[in-house]
């Protein structure tokens, strides 16, 4: 059992068991467990590192500093179970009204008795009327309202890949504010892409070709990045050589000869320590690093052959998604983890409406928690371990269906997609099935107010009217009931049908 200050060995590929600090060796660290971030971070003596993250090619030792309920994963586990307990539960508005409804009704029925058995004199035909007022004042109808609708509304979330895991959700969706969304894998794919290829002036390689060196090199790498340099290349058919003399340098880059050539390749910061870049590469970079791209230099002897960068790019859906919660008129705000100057470049790809950047797992939760003020209703999208607090925090949690386990579990909505444009749809939904509970409530209280008085014999003295009205059996009031339900089942049925748009 692993207690604090016992010092701990960490192979590459290994996850890191408890929270500590670095004592001994560098690595990269992946963290999108904890932080959503693709790209792993260079860890070295004197860095913190975090439980239940992996360790990559290097070997490492550290004191561990936070063990069992002290770590940050448990932390994080204890922020969920406070807000989800937190949630008071929603009671349906059927439920309300028949609390009053059916006491009433029971009353009318037993005045309507008194009424005409004072007058007549008469019992039977008295308690035909009282039973007749019963029968049609029956609640089926009310009782059918909310469930019918909800029913049909799941079914018809299901159909686009929308999950409801309960009812409140589906409710309180439609009266939504406010959309708070995660950046990395929710906005974003969540992993590295490369998305530009620059050759120097000199010596004037072509960008095919930069490319095929880069990837070549990486061919060796076990470096997410390189993975994603190497996948590039071979979607576009390139040939990559395979690297002789391959070595890795942790925390920099890669470094091996191709075709009996040396050649390096890796972060700026590892040529500037040693080479005077030319200032054309310097102003490459720079630009490129203030757009939030994460830039790897080629060079050969001393010279700067080019970059290649990569960004983790929106989702092509996502642009779409956001512009149609605007359309809902819903303010969408993005909290990441990341820094700032990447957040803002996503933000206004996006277009989302506000952005707040180098959030920590519980400041996510205190952010939604403080949105949430003044009874607004706020909804969270997240997919990762990090989002779960806030996906508890928030009115209504949606989850991305291709994300972790913790936030599928956490969230009120799975969108199992993970498309984004399912955050619109759920929205409208909601909307539909609110208007279709409401109908019908519309339905079930004029059927009643209509009838109940019927029933009771109100039209009894007027002669111009038919005698079944005047006097309302109770078997044609059940008929005029049965009615009633199927005409709030059937409303209820057209959500099946509703256009999502």
């Amino acid at each position: 059992m692993v207690k604090v200050d016992d010092i701990i060995l960490i192979r590459p590929g290994e996850r890191i068991p408890v929270d500590g600090i670095i004592v001994e060796g560098t690595s990269f660290v992946d963290e999108s467990m904890l932080t959503g971030e693709p790209i792993p971070v260079d860890k070295a003596k004197e860095d913190q590192v975090t439980g239940g993250t992996v360790n990559g090619e290097g070997l490492i030792k550290f004191r561990a500093t936070g063990v069992g309920k002290d770590t940050v994963l448990s932390r994080i586990i204890r922020l969920v179970q406070e807000a989800q307990g937190s949630k008071a539960p929603i009671q349906a508005l059927a439920d309300k009204v028949a609390a009053v409804f059916v006491p009433g009704v029971i009353g009318i029925a037993l005045v309507t008795f008194g009424i005409w058995w004072g007058v007549t004199g008469e019992f039977v035909p008295s308690m035909i009327r009282m039973v007749a007022v019963l029968v049609i004042a029956c609640p089926c109808a009310l009782g059918l309202a909310t469930p019918t609708a909800i029913m049909a509304g799941t079914g018809k979330g299901a159909e686009n890949g929308i999950l409801f895991k309960r009812s409140e959700a589906l409710e309180n969706a439609a009266k939504l504010k406010i959309i708070v969304m995660d950046k990395t894998g929710t906005l974003t794919l969540g992993k590295p892409a490369v998305v530009d290829i620059v050759p120097t002036r000199t010596p004037g390689l072509s960008p095919e070709a930069l490319l095929t060196l880069a990837a070549s090199l990486e061919k060796g790498s076990e470096h997410p990045i390189g993975k994603a340099i190497v996948a590039f290349a071979q979607n576009k058919g390139l040939a990559l050589d395979d690297p002789l003399n391959f070595k890795a340098h942790s925390g920099f880059g890669v470094e091996a000869q191709i075709k009996g050539e040396t050649f390096r390749f890796g972060k700026p910061r590892w040529f500037e320590k040693e080479l005077d870049l030319e200032e054309e590469a310097k102003t490459l970079i720079r630009g490129l690093q203030k757009k939030g791209r994460t830039v790897m230099v080629l060079v050969k002897d001393s010279t700067a052959l080019g970059v290649v960068a990569v960004f983790d790019v929106l989702k092509p859906e996502s642009k779409q998604a956001v512009k149609e919660l605007h359309d809902e008129a819903l303010r969408v705000v993005m909290l990441t983890g990341d820094n700032l100057e990447t957040a803002k470049i996503i933000a206004a790809e996006a277009q989302v409406d506000d952005v707040e950047a180098e959030v920590r797992p519980d400041e996510k939760s205190e952010r939604v928690k403080q949105l949430r003020k003044d009874g607004v209703l706020v909804g969270m999208v997240g997919d990762g371990i990090n989002d779960a607090p806030a996906l508890a925090q928030a009115d209504i949690g949606f989850a991305i269906g291709t994300g972790t386990d913790v936030a599928i579990e956490t969230g009120d909505i799975i969108l199992s997609s993970g498309n984004l444009t399912g955050i619109p749809k759920a929205i409208k939904i909601s909307r539909k099935t609110l208007a279709t509970i409401r109908q019908n409530l519309f339905l079930a209280f004029v059927y009643n107010i209509i009838l109940i008085p019927v029933a009771a014999g109100i039209l009894a003295p007027f002669d111009q009217f038919p005698d079944f009205l005047r006097q309302l059996h109770p078997i044609l009031a059940a008929l005029a009931m049965a009615a009633s339900s199927i005409s709030v089942v059937t409303n209820s049925l057209r959500l099946y049908k509703a256009d999502l748009g």
